[in-house]
């Protein structure tokens, strides 16, 4: 997910997209300690994605603050 479409996005679906990758971060993290995750990098990029996601959400709550 790219900084472009994440700006994108209105506030609903950024809260419903860091809900989908962290519950997605759970799958990932049961899979690994099972041994049936074959791309350990894919756990990496969720969790940065949920940074991106945060990141943007601050971002917009600053934004909104400082227009106020």
């Amino acid at each position: 997910m790219t900084n472009k479409d994440i700006r994108e996005l209105t506030d609903a679906e950024l809260s419903g997209k860091v809900e989908a990758l962290r519950r997605e971060k759970l799958n990932l993290k049961i899979q690994s300690r099972t041994g049936q995750l074959e791309k350990t990098a894919q756990v990496r990029n969720v969790r940065r994605d949920i940074a991106r996601l945060l990141t943007e959400q601050a971002v917009r709550a600053v934004n909104a603050a400082k227009a106020e």
